[in-house]
């Protein structure tokens, strides 16, 4: 698998981010967003720029307990012409906060993997500007962004999967983590562009919960596609089987994929 280096991902936050500042300029506070139907460009970038003061928190205090995570976060501007402004200050506060020295600290970790809690954050708030960015592109009314790199979007497509398998999720989610269960039914995963041809990832639905595991084994479906294709239909961003290359290809029981994509998605979302 491509390997995703710290420095890497603090830029394509940065970037991503200011992706999302460009299109909210073009497309205004009011507009819809197509990809997110209940929230306006305002709800979006409000929710980007706020999640990354955030999460900047929860590193630089290094917040273990999950009682103490922050409760407050600066107000949106209300003036839009300052919006660039401020995304670039919260993204910048963000990546500057996974310093070399707070990658291992012992914060926090949502996912309850076996990365450290700075490091599950780095790649949260990296799916969050990835994918919002995407949102905003989509707002504007101009054909969305899908270039994302593949390095970043394999890695969070495993941090997806991580998510949505996570003690945090059945707790928060239980309804959607009891409908991912089944009988033993694997859904593969396989990116078309990652460096060494062999980004991969299944699913098994247990009867006791949903696993992951990145890699390759026989599976009742596959869907296949490059990796910020798989990422972008994951996340419920492009449909299943969209067209003009940006879409996935599927072999095998299709309603599995599909009964798996409709029943993860975010509340947020």
């Amino acid at each position: 698998m491509t390997e995703l280096t710290t420095e890497h991902a603090r830029r394509a936050i940065i970037e991503h981010t200011g992706r999302l500042a460009e299109a909210a300029a073009a497309a205004g506070p009011d507009a819809a967003v197509p990809t997110a139907p209940e929230w306006t460009v305002t709800d979006l970038v409000a929710h980007v720029g706020q999640t990354q003061h955030w999460t900047a928190q929860i590193i630089e205090r290094r917040i273990t307990d999950p009682a103490d995570l922050p409760t407050d976060v600066p107000d949106l501007p209300a003036d839009p012409g300052r919006w660039a402004e401020w995304l670039a200050e919260s993204s910048v506060r963000v990546a500057s906060a996974f310093s070399d020295d707070a990658l291992d600290a012992q914060v926090f970790n949502a996912a309850g993997d076996e990365r450290s809690g700075a490091r599950f954050w780095l790649i949260n708030e990296l799916n969050e500007s990835v994918v919002h960015a995407f949102d905003g592109a989509g707002a504007a009314g101009g054909p969305p962004r899908a270039d994302i790199d593949a390095a970043v979007a394999a890695e969070l497509v495993g941090h997806h999967l991580a998510m949505l398998t996570s003690p945090t999720w059945a707790a928060l989610r239980p309804e959607s983590a009891h409908a991912i269960r089944g009988t033993g039914q694997v859904l593969q995963l396989r990116a078309t562009d990652t460096a060494d041809g062999d980004g991969a990832w299944f699913v098994e639905r247990r009867p006791d919960g949903a696993t992951w595991r990145p890699g390759s084994r026989p599976a009742d479906v596959t869907v296949t596609g490059t990796a910020g294709a798989l990422l972008l239909t994951l996340t419920r961003r492009i449909p299943l089987g969209a067209g003009d290359g940006a879409g996935v290809g599927v072999e095998g029981d299709a309603g599995l994929v599909r009964h798996w994509l409709d029943n993860t998605a975010h509340v947020a979302d």
